[in-house]
């Protein structure tokens, strides 16, 4: 890949991810005020509402997912290295590309399932919002494994992103 290319992949990936990261943010924020809302409907009005227990498992998923691909891209998931760690240099490298290669096998799998998922329940409605497709509630793993599909082929076509400090949430080894 020429040096321009990797650069527009590399800017594209890096859009991608702040995206999410903005996504999973407003999720949070919104998932941190319904429930307070759902405390106070139901034990200071004592008449609780229906639609704020929904509310936040949705966004819940949405923040899991959206926010498993950011962290995968920046190597900030729960991950297991004692076993990578004591392998000689070699072998490790070889580990770290067949991990890489079975992410994107997952990744795959979660866009392919994912798309069938949705198409699938596309015609059910959420019970609690009957204007809801139940197929929309489950779009996040299909963008959650297309957002790791493109972070694993940066990995593999341009290298992990910079861990130069710019990001602030991301440590710097």
């Amino acid at each position: 890949m020429s040096n321009s290319a990797a650069g527009i992949f590399r800017r594209l990936n890096d859009a991608v991810y702040w995206t999410g990261a903005v996504v999973a943010c407003v999720a949070l924020v919104l998932v941190s005020a319904v429930i307070p809302w759902a405390v106070y409907t139901r034990y200071v009005l004592n008449s609780a509402s229906s639609w704020p227990e929904p509310t936040a498992v949705l966004l819940t998923v949405g923040i899991t997912f959206i926010g498993s691909a950011n962290c995968y891209r920046q190597r900030i998931h729960m991950n297991m290295t004692v076993g990578t760690n004591l392998l000689p240099p070699l072998l490790r490298r070889a580990s770290l590309f067949l991990s890489e290669i079975l992410m994107g096998v997952i990744a795959i799998f979660m866009v392919i399932w994912g798309l069938r998922l949705v198409r699938t329940t596309w015609d059910n409605s959420v019970d609690e919002f009957p204007w809801l497709s139940v197929g929309i509630t489950y779009l996040p793993i299909v963008v959650s494994g297309a957002m790791m599909l493109l972070f694993v082929i940066e990995r593999l076509t341009i290298g992990p992103p910079p861990r130069d400090g710019a990001d602030a949430h991301v440590p710097v080894e």
